[in-house]
């Protein structure tokens, strides 16, 4: 069952998703409500699991693997629990997200170089139950709402 959020609940996420590190003053300034009832709020949200957590999100201009990609893998069913075991072994892989459509699961990678990222799609490709990949690398960024 979803949560309900109120148009107020739903404002302090939003600015906590823009800057989870935006003190309480701020948020009740910007909502315009009492900086201990930002903090009840926030509290509740997190009693209640819609907030899960707090990270860091990398300024990608200063910090960026030289290659991100996209990988397409369609796969043998019975061998989805042991790809996922290696795939979770693999400190390049970003993400993991089953998919529908052609491809039965989609990939993130993160690579220090083309030659690294190479060597990697080899490794996964010749693991078994792999039947196919498909690789996209990414150029750049347009859109991002990672943190969401």
């Amino acid at each position: 069952m979803k949560p309900i959020l109120d148009e107020i609940d739903n404002k302090i996420l939003a600015l906590l998703m823009d800057n989870a590190r935006m003190p309480v003053t701020a948020i009740a300034k910007s909502v315009g409500i009492a900086r201990t009832t930002v903090i009840a709020r926030i509290n509740a949200l997190e009693k209640r699991k819609v907030i899960a957590g707090y990270g860091l999100k990398l300024n990608q201009t200063m910090y960026q693997p030289a290659v991100r990609a996209y990988v397409g893998l369609s796969i043998e069913a019975r061998s989805v629990s042991h790809l996922i075991k290696v795939l979770q072994q693999l400190p390049e892989v970003e993400s993991l997200c089953a998919v529908s459509g052609a491809i039965d699961y989609m990939l993130t990678l993160r690579c220090a170089s083309t030659e690294v990222l190479d060597k990697l799609l080899d490794q996964i490709g010749s693991l078994e139950g792999v039947r196919q990949t498909s690789t996209s690398i990414i150029l750049s960024k347009r859109i991002d709402r990672s943190s969401i």
